[in-house]
C-alpha cells in the first residue's frame, strides 16, 4: 500500500512566503537582497559561528546566500524567515525550518540571534509562530529541534516553545572544539499548547 503524503507537493509553492507578527516591535518576513550586511554580520558573530558553524561569506555571497533561500521556498526545501524591526531595517536574527520532508510531514528549526535581538524572549515567540504556520497553514506533523547539550540557551528556547526533550544523540555534530552531543527536542501537531 502506498500512503499519500502529509504535506501535497506544491502546497508550499502555491502560495507566497507569509510574513508573520510576533508580539512587540518585531516580525518575521522573508529575506531580501537589502538584508545582506545582517548576514555578513552574523557570520563573524562568536556566538553565532561556535553553535551555527556558517561560514564566513562576503556581501556577494550573501546576496546569494539569500537567494538560494529563496529558491528553496519554492522548491519546498526550507522555509527561512528573518527576524526583522516592523518598522523597517536590517533583521536582528534568523529563524527557519530546513530538512522539510513534506510527504513525511516534518521538519527542523534552525535559528540565531544577533546580540541586538538576544535577551527579549523573541526566540521562543518566533519558533511557537512558525510552528503554528508549519503545523496549520502548511500541514506539517511533526518538528524538531536539535542543538549541542553545551548550549542551554537552546534548550530554554525549545523547552518554552513547547518541544520536549526526547533524548540525547551523542556524537552527534561536530564543532571546532571537537564532537559535541546534541538534545533532539519535538513537537507533534497534536501536542497541546
Amino acid at each position: 500500500m502506498t500512503l499519500a503524503p502529509v504535506v501535497p507537493p506544491g502546497r508550499m509553492t502555491a502560495l507566497p512566503q507569509p510574513v508573520l507578527d510576533l508580539p512587540g516591535t518585531l516580525h518575521l518576513r522573508p529575506w531580501t537582497p537589502y538584508d545582506a550586511p545582517a548576514l555578513v554580520e552574523s557570520c563573524h558573530d562568536p556566538e553565532i559561528r561556535h553553535w551555527n558553524r556558517p561560514a564566513l561569506l562576503s556581501p556577494a555571497e550573501a546576496v546569494a546566500r539569500i537567494a538560494r533561500w529563496q529558491e528553496r521556498w519554492h522548491a519546498e526545501e526550507a522555509a527561512i524567515w528573518a527576524v526583522a524591526p516592523v518598522a523597517g531595517g536590517l533583521p536582528v536574527g534568523l529563524i527557519g525550518l530546513a530538512d522539510l520532508d513534506l510527504a513525511g510531514g516534518s521538519g527542523e528549526f534552525l535559528y540565531w540571534l544577533l546580540p541586538a535581538g538576544r535577551g527579549g524572549g523573541v526566540m521562543v515567540e518566533a519558533t511557537a509562530r512558525v510552528s503554528r504556520w508549519a503545523f496549520e497553514d502548511l500541514g506539517l506533523h511533526r518538528l524538531r529541534i536539535t542543538h549541542s547539550v553545551a548550549n542551554p540557551a537552546s534548550c530554554r528556547i525549545a523547552e518554552k516553545a513547547g518541544f520536549p526533550l526526547e533524548g540525547t544523540m551523542r556524537g552527534a555534530l561536530l564543532h571546532a572544539d571537537g564532537w559535541h552531543d546534541e538534545h533532539l527536542h519535538a513537537r507533534l501537531r497534536t501536542d497541546r499548547d
